[in-house]
């Protein structure tokens, strides 16, 4: 499913218009960035959790020249599934 077949998802369960659906899960996605970007946890009880994971510098090495090459710290976007949705797809 892509975004496009989700937002007619949302639309269609919901009943709203499907520029509305847009909004509403456009809005979703803005705040769950947000929310991220700050550093903060999303939990969606029964669903999910999208959480920050740090990950520390290191030396990697290219794969075509086989030359060392430093990879920069970075931050990186993490979901957990809750009980719920592992539930629901077992």
């Amino acid at each position: 499913m892509n975004k496009n077949e989700l937002i007619s998802a949302v639309a269609e369960s919901s009943g709203l218009t499907r520029g509305d659906a847009t909004k509403a899960v456009e809005g979703v996605f803005d705040a769950v960035t947000g929310a991220l970007k700050k550093g903060d946890e999303v939990r969606l009880v029964g669903f999910g959790t999208f959480s920050v994971a740090k990950r520390k510098a290191s030396t990697g090495r290219n794969p075509r020249t086989g030359e060392p090459m430093k990879i920069k710290a970075s931050s990186q976007p993490k979901f957990k599934a809750g009980k719920g949705l592992k539930d629901a797809v077992n």
